[in-house]
C-alpha cells in the first residue's frame, strides 16, 4: 500500500509543492486536498487583473478538478480541515471527513489584517484574498458610488485601479507618508502618486482610520482627527499575518509562524509547512519566488531525494497595474557607508535609483523604465563587482558592457 500524503491547503504553494512531487515521484504517494475554497487551485497573484476587469476566473485556474482526477489526487474543496491529531495522525475536515496521514503537508497561507476598529464587522468591509472578496467588489461596484481602500501598499494600489476600473469613486487611506514604503524610496513612491491621480485615484496620507461608520451597512470611515469620508464599500489591505491556529492547536512549534528547517519540515518530522504559513530563519514570505524555491525543496524531501536545502534570496516586487512599471529589489535604502547611484528624468517619467555597497550592488528602485530590473537583479543576486562599469550602471547592461 502507498504511502499516505495529505495536504491542507488547495492554494499555490501547497499545489505547486505537488506539482513538483509528481514530477519527482509520480506514484509514490496516495495524495488527499483539502481546501477551505470551493474551487480547483487558481492564481492568486491574478486576482487583481480580474477585478481589472482584464482577466476572468476561468483564466487564472491552475489546476482544474479535472486535473486532481487525472493525477490520481483526491480534493475535498470547500472543507477545510479543523483538527489534527498528531499521535493518531490522523486529520479531520470541517464536514466530519477523516484521514490517516504518513506525512502532512501544511500550507494554510495567511489571513489579512482586519483593523479593529469599530465598525470592522459591518457589511460592506472586505479583504482583498480571494475569489469571493472580488465577487464581493464588483458586486458593490455595480450598485454603489464611494470605494475606500486602507493600505497603500502594493495590494491596497491594485484593489484600487480595480475598482476605479469597476466605475467606483475611490480614495486610498494609507498610515505612513508614502506609498508602498516598504518597496519605493519617497522620490519613486511621489512619482506613483502623480501617476496614480492623474488616473483619477485621491490619496489620504499620514491617516488613522477611527472607525466605519453605518448604522447596518458602511457609509463613511471617520478619522483620528475627526474628518469622515464617504464610503459604500471599505477595503482593508493593510497587511497579513501568517494563518496558523490550525499548526498550533496540534502543538507545533510556531513563533510568528511555522518554524521549519532548510527541508522545510516542522519539529515533527513527518509534518512538513511551505508558503506564507512558514518561518525559516526569523523570516516569513509573502512573494512568489520564495515560496517556488521552498516548494522545490521540499517535494525532493517528500520524494526522498532530500539533497536540497532552502536559502533564502531577495524577491523583487512588481506592480500590477496595467501602464505602470515599477520595480524594486533588494536594500533599497541603504545604510551608513552605503552610496547612491540616481537617474532622474522627469519629462519621461523616470527614476532610477541604485544602492552600492562597496564594490556590489545591493538595492534597485525603478519606475518608469524597468526593463534593466532582472539585470540588476542578477547582479545583487551573485554579488557581482560592479567597480569596473561604475559610471555606466545607470544606463543598463548594453552600456556598462
Amino acid at each position: 500500500m502507498k504511502p499516505a500524503l495529505v495536504v491542507i491547503g488547495n492554494g499555490m504553494a501547497g499545489m505547486r509543492t505537488v506539482e513538483e512531487l509528481l514530477a519527482l515521484a509520480p506514484d509514490l504517494y496516495e495524495i488527499t486536498v483539502f481546501g477551505a475554497e470551493p474551487h480547483g487551485n487558481y492564481n492568486r497573484i491574478l486576482l487583481s487583473p480580474v477585478l481589472a476587469g482584464e482577466k476572468s476566473v476561468d483564466d487564472i485556474m491552475l489546476n482544474t478538478r479535472e486535473w486532481y482526477d487525472a493525477n490520481g489526487i483526491t480534493l475535498h474543496a470547500g472543507d477545510p480541515v479543523v483538527h489534527i491529531d498528531r499521535r493518531r495522525r490522523i486529520v479531520r475536515a470541517q464536514s466530519g471527513h477523516e484521514v490517516r496521514y504518513d506525512r502532512l503537508l501544511i500550507a494554510t497561507g495567511s489571513k489579512p489584517f482586519i483593523i479593529p476598529v469599530p465598525g470592522h464587522e459591518l457589511p460592506g468591509v472586505l479583504a482583498f484574498r480571494d475569489i469571493a472578496d472580488v465577487e464581493g467588489m464588483m458586486a458593490a461596484a455595480r450598485d454603489h458610488k464611494h470605494a475606500v481602500v486602507i493600505g497603500g501598499g502594493l495590494l491596497g494600489l491594485e484593489a484600487a485601479n480595480g475598482l476605479l476600473k469597476q466605475g467606483m469613486a475611490v480614495t486610498v487611506v494609507h498610515v505612513t507618508d508614502a506609498l508602498m514604503n516598504q518597496q519605493l524610496d519617497k522620490p519613486a513612491a511621489q512619482l506613483l502618486q502623480r501617476a496614480l491621480e492623474a488616473r483619477g485615484l485621491t490619496f489620504m496620507l499620514e491617516a488613522q482610520t477611527a472607525e466605519i461608520v453605518g448604522p447596518d451597512r458602511v457609509t463613511a470611515v471617520r478619522f483620528k482627527d475627526g474628518t469622515e469620508i464617504p464610503a459604500d464599500l471599505v477595503v482593508m489591505t493593510a497587511g497579513v499575518r501568517p494563518n496558523i491556529e490550525l499548526a498550533k492547536s496540534a502543538g507545533l512549534h510556531c513563533e510568528r509562524a511555522i518554524v521549519v528547517d532548510d527541508t522545510l519540515q516542522s519539529y515533527d518530522p513527518r509534518v512538513y509547512a511551505v508558503g506564507e504559513c512558514v518561518q525559516h530563519r526569523r523570516a516569513t514570505f509573502g512573494l512568489v519566488a520564495p515560496i517556488w524555491e521552498q516548494a522545490k525543496v521540499c517535494a525532493a524531501h517528500l520524494a526522498g531525494a532530500g539533497h536540497r536545502r532552502y536559502v533564502q534570496q531577495a524577491s523583487p516586487t512588481r506592480l500590477k497595474v496595467t501602464g505602470i512599471e515599477l520595480y524594486s529589489v533588494g536594500d533599497f535604502i541603504g545604510a551608513e557607508g552605503s552610496e547612491d547611484l540616481v537617474l532622474r528624468d522627469a519629462r519621461r517619467g523616470v527614476y532610477k535609483r541604485l544602492v552600492l555597497d562597496g564594490p556590489c550592488l545591493v538595492g534597485a528602485v525603478l519606475y518608469g523604465d524597468v526593463q534593466d530590473g532582472p539585470w540588476y537583479f542578477d547582479l545583487i543576486q551573485r554579488g557581482a563587482d560592479i567597480s569596473a562599469m561604475r559610471h555606466q550602471l545607470l544606463f543598463g547592461p548594453a552600456l556598462a558592457a
